[in-house]
């Protein structure tokens, strides 16, 4: 029998063997190259839904246009090569198979020019070209080929599951050092053949491995949650620099276009999109507010606000629904196999409320809840609050206040807030980061004015003529 499973094995072992683009080497891909780009469509669709794109059509174009050149001089220039921009406050980048490729704004505020930019993008170019994540998938779905457990590249998604959920697990991979070396000289190699500075690429590195405070409430990971640590990268960096022979031209940096491409991108969070204050959750532009549970893990989507229990076995959910609340609530209440309680109509917070009970039977067992439909400035939110039905006695009371404290934003300073922004501030003198904030003041504490900067801290002495970034509200 044990003979029989081993011939088993090595036949699907053989059968599913391709050779890698980049090393050559032959190695286990039961994924195709056409079901590694439908993946990486699928898995973009999703980041982009649930992060949403950076409104900036001109800052779009260039990331596409600098990604394009550097992939279509790599190993596989015949994907469909896709490079967007995520409006996420938190500094990190990061690949779907196939050749979608993102960063997210907070990273672009932490890089100073476009050479840091291309070993970055080279980086995350390298993990498709290399097939990283394809391997690993592979390898996976290998391990349960005995076991008769569906396919890894499609996650069931519970019908009340966290929205967070659909996509972004895979987008964000943690390779294993060998995949990250890998990536890096490849990003290296790339870069330098467009004849950019890869000696930046150890500034960019090193701002990374200082960058975990910006991370705030976002669903991406900062760089070192999905990434190794860099220290060891950047010293393999600076022992391949040694070996660099001097260049007959000057290398690119591209810091003057680069800056001037972020010179009024948003920095940190949007309160335009919503904001939280400790767990109460404001919205400007829909005149909003609500109480979260103290203590829970919170979350700002584009599609939902999200918060879950400590112990990860309850989540509140709040979305924007079609229809009526009187349609929203008959349509949800009418589910198949969905049992519900006592619906009732009242008032809370002088807004029409429909409010009422349910049980659903999921994969994951049988879930117990709350759902609230509220009627607000001509929307209707519906606000599902849940948990495993064992579970909803100890909840309920929490979960209720939760939901009858959606209420009108009248405050004015907070209808009023607007975003933090990136000013470029060409320096008249030479000054300390410290002595720059008090002749420019910006809105973030000196230590992350330093590290926006990559500057060693505020202490640190900047140039005359450095372009210098702070932090505004405008």
């Amino acid at each position: 029998m044990k003979l029989h499973l081993l011939l088993a094995a090595t036949a699907v072992w053989l059968a599913s063997c391709a050779i890698n683009p980049v090393s050559g080497d032959r190695e286990l891909a039961l994924i195709t190259e056409g079901q590694e780009i439908e993946m990486g469509r699928q898995f973009a669709a999703s980041a982009e839904a649930q992060l949403g794109l950076v409104d900036d059509a001109e800052l779009q174009d260039y990331l596409q246009r600098i990604g394009t050149q550097l992939a279509a001089a790599s190993e596989r220039p015949e994907l469909p090569w896709t490079f967007r921009v995520v409006d996420d406050p938190t500094p990190n980048a990061f690949a779907a198979p196939g050749g979608y490729i993102f960063f997210t704004r907070g990273l672009l505020a932490l890089m100073r020019n476009e050479a840091e930019l291309a070993s970055v993008l080279g980086h995350e170019i390298g993990h498709v070209t290399a097939r990283h994540s394809v391997a690993m998938m592979s390898r996976a779905q290998l391990a349960q080929i005995g076991l008769g457990v569906g396919s890894i590249i499609s996650p069931t998604v519970a019908q009340f599951g966290d929205l967070a959920a659909a996509g972004l697990q895979v987008l964000f991979l943690s390779y294993g050092r060998d995949a990250e070396r890998q990536a890096d000289d490849l990003g290296y190699r790339y870069a330098l053949a467009q004849d950019y500075d890869v000696a930046e690429m150890v500034n960019v590195f090193a701002a990374l491995q200082q960058s975990a405070t910006l991370a705030g409430h976002s669903p991406v990971p900062t760089w070192m949650a999905s990434h190794p640590d860099p220290g060891e990268r950047i010293a393999r960096i600076e022992k391949r620099l040694l070996t660099l022979p001097a260049p007959i031209e000057p290398l690119r940096v591209g810091e003057e276009d680069y800056l001037e491409r972020i010179d009024g991108l948003i920095y940190g969070v949007n309160p335009r999109n919503g904001y939280f204050e400790s767990n109460r959750f404001l919205h400007p532009d829909l005149e909003f507010q609500v109480e979260l549970p103290q203590g829970w893990m919170v979350r700002n989507l584009p599609q939902a606000v999200l918060a879950g229990s400590p112990a990860q076995d309850a989540l509140i959910q709040l979305t924007i629904v079609p229809g009526t609340q009187q349609e929203a609530s008959a349509r949800f209440f009418a589910q198949e196999g969905l049992r519900s309680g006592r619906v009732a109509a009242e008032t809370v917070n002088g807004l029409p409320t429909i409010v009422g009970p349910f049980e659903a039977q999921t994969e994951q067992g049988p879930i117990g809840g709350i759902a609230g439909f509220i009627a607000h400035a001509d929307r209707t939110y519906q606000i599902l609050a849940y948990t495993p039905a064992p579970k909803l006695a100890g909840y309920e009371a929490t979960l209720r206040r939760s939901i009858r404290s959606f209420a009108r934003l009248t405050d004015s300073t907070a209808l009023a807030r607007q975003p933090n922004r990136l000013q470029i501030i060409s320096l008249p003198r030479a000054m300390t980061v410290a002595q720059f904030n008090d002749a420019y003041p910006s809105r973030i504490p000196l230590p992350e004015l330093a590290l926006i900067n990559q500057q060693a801290g505020p202490e640190a002495t900047m140039p005359a003529g450095f372009r210098a970034k702070r932090v505004v509200e405008r």
